[in-house]
């Protein structure tokens, strides 16, 4: 398989129009790397297995883990309140800026809206800035009530770290993490990714993205740069030891997701959770601006794998290369995404008609031509970075609706529910949209 990857991944990234790729992966306790395409469009620089691509959210489990490193050490626990922690931390909602915990955070379950991007500047006080500036922030949904993403929650528990360490978040990941682990192509700010060979995000079209990379305020919640190599190690140091006592720790179930189709059934401690084929799956994924990343860890075969991409059909790609990868390394089948049943359903879709807005997205389901359709618009910050999304759902229940752009092989699950008080919710990419109107 080893030998034959390379190749197969230069196949791959051709079929789903990625302009370049790297993997890396842990088997039987050897490591394996490849990388094919190119890193820029417009220079046409080749991809090398020590190239740094953007692993976006990634990061959070490295934000994760250096929480429960000072939890471990007994300087804080996982239902320490924030405001214990941070007394100048604020929300809209008083009783959420007095009762939400860094449990909360690092599962997803604040209920703070959590697509707040914020350029608060290239100073080390970005991310105070920025947590400064949630104090107008609301409710998503009931604190503990449910799963939504929540980047904002991850620049709070950044700031955690930055307060306990009185150092930014950049250096305490290189000192608790990356030179603890000898990790060499392991960065964070843009000036020093300038010293390797990086990738560049590609978006609609194959061009090159309009900016680099997101703002350095974001960092806790997905900044870090890194080789696949290099992330493998993180993942390795969860099953082996290295940075935790306990890591499987981070591996409890804190809250079933609403919409298991998209990532995984489970949120753990910053991981999320899956079962495939019958093993426990650890991953957790990441998306820049025309960059995507993926690491999967099989604990029970000591399995880690470990991908980045620079545009083109990404997901689709990454997850055609675990599909393969995995099923010849452990013979484990990776579930397909969700699609259309086989035989069509009738379901009510004027009840799911309506608005759905947060911080940062809206989401318009209506109904024309006897189809729900979807349009999603990016709000606030990104909203000039990709045009409104519009798809045509097809139902698989009452509840479930998939959907996918043309010439897209990836269909997009959309999951309608209501919280224990009635209150009626869309499910999709993982975060929580409320009914407004």
């Amino acid at each position: 398989m080893a030998g034959a990857m390379g190749q197969r991944l230069a196949e791959l990234i051709a079929q789903y129009e990625v302009p370049g790729a790297a993997l890396a992966y842990l088997h039987q306790g050897e490591l394996h790397e490849f990388a094919a395409g190119t890193l820029n469009a417009d220079t046409g620089v080749e991809t090398t297995t020590d190239s740094l691509f953007q692993i976006g959210s990634v990061s959070k489990v490295w934000t994760a883990t250096m929480l429960v490193q000072l939890a471990e050490r007994g300087t804080l626990t996982l239902d320490t309140p924030v405001i214990e922690l941070l007394p100048e931390f604020k929300v809209a909602d008083p009783e959420v800026t007095k009762t939400v915990t860094v449990r909360h955070l690092l599962s997803h379950t604040s209920g703070i809206d959590g697509d707040l991007f914020l350029d608060t500047g290239r100073g080390d006080d970005c991310v105070e800035k920025y947590v400064a500036a949630c104090a107008d922030l609301k409710q998503n949904h009931p604190i503990g009530a449910t799963q939504s993403y929540c980047n904002s929650g991850f620049i709070v528990a950044g700031r955690i770290l930055e307060k306990v360490y009185g150092k930014s978040w950049d250096d305490v990941l290189r000192e608790q993490i990356v030179e603890p682990l000898g990790l060499t192509h392991t960065v964070t700010l843009p000036e020093d990714v300038l010293r390797y060979r990086a990738a560049m995000g590609h978006v609609e079209g194959g061009k090159t993205a309009p900016v680099w990379g997101l703002m350095r305020s974001a960092g806790p919640a997905g900044l870090i740069c890194a080789r696949p190599a290099d992330v493998v190690a993180f993942g390795r140091a969860h099953l082996e030891g290295g940075l935790l006592k306990d890591p499987q720790a981070m591996w409890e179930p804190q809250v079933a997701l609403p919409n298991p189709y998209t990532l995984g059934s489970h949120w753990g401690i910053g991981w999320i959770l899956d079962e495939w084929s019958g093993h426990r799956i650890v991953s957790h994924g990441g998306n820049t601006i025309g960059q995507h990343a993926m690491l999967w860890i099989v604990p029970d075969t000591g399995t880690v794998v470990a991908v980045s991409a620079n545009g083109g059909r990404s997901g689709a790609f990454t997850h055609a290369v675990a599909t393969e990868l995995f099923a010849e390394l452990d013979g484990i089948e990776v579930p397909p995404v969700l699609g259309p049943p086989e035989t069509p359903v009738e379901v009510d879709l004027e009840r799911h008609a309506g608005v759905y807005e947060r911080v940062g997205a809206r989401v318009t389901m209506s109904v024309r031509d006897g189809a729900l359709w979807c349009r999603m618009e990016s709000t606030g910050a990104l909203a000039g970075m990709s045009p409104p999304l519009e798809l045509k759902t097809i139902p698989v229940d009452e509840n479930t609706f998939v959907g996918r752009e043309d010439g897209d092989p990836q269909w997009l699950s959309a999951v309608f529910y209501e919280l224990a008080d009635g209150t009626p919710y869309v499910h999709m990419g993982a975060r929580a949209t409320p009914k407004v109107s």
